[in-house]
């Protein structure tokens, strides 16, 4: 890395509001790189202030309640039940399922009631998943949500993906296309001539270099109908990162555990970029896992990193035990989630829930009765939630964390347990003639400082302002 190239990632890193003391940690083993696009900078601005979004699986694996497509991959075999029934019966099957996937109570305005007022302001959906099923109106496979087999194809919401950007776009979410780049459908991925031992393209892309690249062009050319015929996308977050250059593979990868191949899945990102962005401006790249210029920000998923990160990040995480609709669900307390969203903000990133509906095209009673709570929770405590960033530290044991605004005037402390009548703390600096208020109550605050940190005097009753978590703000005077 020479000199100009460290001074562009200083220089961006301060754009993006993150120290540059962590430029040593972002150039270890995995660099962020820091988008050199101005536009695409400020859109990256303008996610991270956003803070809650909504992700949602759906597609022909609602119908069977299981978790996605990932019961084709022969490589999950001893992790998925398909009933005793042999493989390539299970796929024809799996395949067939479009003949009888008909949502035919689907309707996306209520998700995006349901999702604003929760305090979501961004949504990802998928369009494709790995098993290739496209949910929106392709013109590149039959096998789409309005292909000739599809009993769904006569709807007047048939073009799923389109009408469910258009209902969250009408309530100023930010529109992210979750997007596949591997596809177990299409004939020059998955090629019917060879098995699919596991994940990967199943024939050698070196042999049949044509092969691959008229999957490429399929994938191109996918991607370029999402970016030209849905309105004004956002997000392009693209899964199936063992889809990517030889040169990407690193000992993270391998950690994965699954059979690398021993050939090239260089799906052309430089080319997909190129074309998106000439059609979306701006537009945010996430090629998850594949560390380089077309991740823009980092997507753990599952769980929350330890602590705050250096760049930008996005927690996504399922509301219940699976991202697929699931006939028996168990879904995360509102509480759960609730704090879960607190520990992501407060460590710098963004938290993505995911909602799956069922098979008839709705969310669950249970689902929209969370989404609801968290919203009441939302709508006292939310300032301390949009347009913040790491606060250092972003905690103090175990039940406090902080988040703090742009310009560091104001603090929040968050008391994931009511501490009582007296709160001490030692990790915030306090000037005189400051304001501190617990949200949702509105008068001001008693405290006092010392040599041990400070005390903010809390009154009895004053913990019934709120429930599941309470939001302290303090304001330094101007």
């Amino acid at each position: 890395m020479n000199l100009r190239t460290i001074s562009l990632q200083v220089a961006l890193l301060v754009v993006l509001g993150i120290a540059p003391g962590s430029l040593n940690l972002v150039a270890q083993e995995h660099p962020y790189v820091p988008p050199s696009d101005p536009q695409v900078r400020e859109t990256l601005e303008e996610w991270r202030d956003l803070k809650f979004g909504l992700l949602m699986h759906w597609g022909l694996y609602a119908q069977l309640g299981i978790v996605e497509s990932w019961a084709l991959c022969s490589e999950d075999q001893p992790f998925q039940d398909r009933g005793g029934m042999p493989y390539t019966e299970f796929k024809e099957m799996y395949f067939g399922l479009i003949r009888e996937f008909n949502p035919r109570q689907f309707d996306p305005v209520p998700w995006a009631e349901a999702a604003r007022d929760a305090g979501m302001r961004y949504v990802v959906f998928t369009t494709k998943h790995h098993d290739g099923f496209s949910m929106w109106d392709t013109r590149q496979t039959d096998f789409r949500i309005t292909g000739p087999d599809s009993p769904f194809r006569d709807h007047p919401k048939a073009n799923v993906v389109k009408e469910v950007f258009e209902a969250f776009r009408a309530r100023d979410f930010m529109i992210g296309a979750y997007f596949s780049k591997a596809d177990w459908h299409h004939p020059d991925y998955w090629s019917p001539l060879w098995a699919t031992p596991n994940r990967n393209n199943n024939y050698d892309t070196r042999k049949y270099p044509e092969k691959w690249q008229s999957f490429r062009d399929f994938t191109y050319n996918q991607v370029e109908e999402l970016m030209t015929t849905m309105g004004r996308v956002d997000i392009l977050w693209l899964d199936g990162g063992w889809v990517r250059p030889d040169s990407t593979i690193n000992d993270e990868v391998r950690s994965w555990g699954f059979d690398i191949a021993p050939w090239e899945q260089d799906i052309h990102m430089p080319r997909i970029a190129s074309m998106a962005r000439a059609h979306q401006p701006g537009l945010l790249i996430v090629d998850r896992t594949v560390h380089g210029e077309f991740e823009n920000y980092r997507t753990p998923e599952q769980h929350v990193p330890p602590g705050g990160l250096p760049y930008p990040w996005e927690t996504n995480m399922t509301l219940t035990q699976s991202w697929g609709h699931n006939f028996n669900p168990t879904h995360k307390s509102p509480e759960r989630v609730i704090h879960t969203l607190i520990d992501v903000v407060s460590k710098g990133g963004n938290y993505l829930l995911n909602v799956a509906p069922t098979p008839d095209g709705t969310f669950e009673d249970g689902a929209y009765a969370i989404l609801a709570e968290i919203g009441r929770w939302m709508r006292v405590n939310g300032e301390g939630i949009y347009g913040t960033r790491l606060h250092e530290p972003f905690s103090e044991g175990e039940t406090v964390r902080f988040t703090r605004s742009k310009d560091g005037r104001t603090v929040y402390v968050f008391l994931l347990e009511w501490p009582g009548e007296d709160l001490h703390l030692r990790s915030v600096q306090v000037q005189e003639g400051s304001d501190i208020v617990l949200l949702g109550h509105g008068q001001s605050l008693e405290w006092s400082s010392g040599a041990d940190g400070f005390h903010i005097q809390l009154p009895p009753g004053l913990e019934e302002a709120g429930t599941h978590a309470w939001a302290i703000r303090i304001t330094a005077p101007e």
